[in-house]
């Protein structure tokens, strides 16, 4: 056994703060992980914003074992207090707000670092939100530096948006069954341009099409002739009053056409006629994208960083 597989065995590691325990994170652990992270957001922003089927989603993602990367660090009571999760250069690490100020968050700092170090990773990257000062403080403590920004966006809908024609040559429908493939292939090219590693089909659908919150009314698609040219994949989230916009992408040889305001148009409407009053999405500053979206009138609701680190082995 590898020392970084006794992190996961070991349920009262040296590590861990006295009075913790922890082990391996599994698919049954979702609902106290949800629960975990909507106390953490909603002490931040005063309302949870995570979705049970994300976690499960992250949960499930393929590597040397599907819970290989999730940690559950518990209380003396059981209850979950702290969560750690790696897949490849990324990681997130959650502390319940009751049990902050116990070294718990640089425990698991220095977990995901070992276990990325363990998967193979040579670099480490952890999104931050930039009301949590403290964690933002303990990456940079920790050598960590900012790489880019990300925003939560958001547009109110108190009336149904008015939705130009589409470009000349282009039409727009929603989303239908048979068209995962092409949507895959498009989303994924044009998330090559910034994103790490390009996903595999079942992966990106575990965070997509193939989620229970999957909303295809509200997932507008753009063609030239037969081919898909531009795509909003959207999702319903349960116990939550707005819409969610989860993908944007427009082939790059059909950008500057507008079709990603009208596709985005035609989401906010469809959000509108279910009765929602707002529709939020993410962006962040590698994209470009935020011009775009303040221009459909979207402003930003919070904001968080990507701090990154290269990991030194030995």
């Amino acid at each position: 056994m590898t020392s970084a597989d006794a992190l996961m065995a070991d349920p009262r590691p040296q590590w861990l703060p006295v009075g913790y325990r922890c082990r391996a994170a599994t698919t049954a652990d979702v609902d106290a992980i949800h629960g975990l992270v909507a106390a953490c957001e909603r002490d931040l922003f005063g309302r949870p914003e995570t979705a049970p089927d994300r976690l499960a989603a992250e949960l499930t993602r393929p590597g040397p074992g599907p819970e290989s990367g999730a940690l559950l660090v518990c209380d003396g009571a059981g209850g979950p207090a702290g969560y750690g999760w790696v897949k490849g250069s990324r990681a997130r690490v959650h502390v319940h707000p009751a049990h902050r100020g116990r070294g718990l968050g640089g425990a698991l700092l220095g977990w995901t670092e070992t276990r990325a170090r363990h998967l193979g990773g040579d670099r480490l990257a952890q999104t931050v939100p930039d009301a949590d000062r403290a964690a933002a403080a303990l990456l940079r403590a920790g050598g960590y530096s900012r790489l880019v920004t990300e925003w939560l966006l958001e547009i109110a809908l108190p009336h149904a948006p008015r939705v130009p024609g589409p470009p000349a040559g282009i039409t727009v429908r929603p989303f239908r069954h048979g068209d995962e493939q092409a949507v895959y292939r498009l989303t994924e090219d044009a998330f090559d341009e910034w994103q790490p590693r390009r996903k595999s089909y079942p992966e990106w659908a575990r965070h997509t099409v193939g989620r229970g919150t999957f909303l295809p009314a509200a997932s507008p698609l753009a063609f030239a002739g037969d081919q898909v040219v531009g795509a909003v994949l959207s999702l319903d989230v349960p116990g939550h009053d707005e819409g969610y916009v989860e993908r944007v992408a427009v082939r790059r040889d059909h950008r500057g056409q507008g079709i990603a305001g009208t596709l985005l148009r035609e989401a906010f409407r469809a959000f509108h006629h279910l009765g929602r009053p707002a529709c939020t999405l993410w962006t962040h500053s590698a994209t470009g994208a935020l011009p775009l979206y303040e221009r459909l009138g979207m402003t930003v609701r919070h904001s968080s960083t990507v701090h990154g680190k290269a990991l030194v082995t030995g």
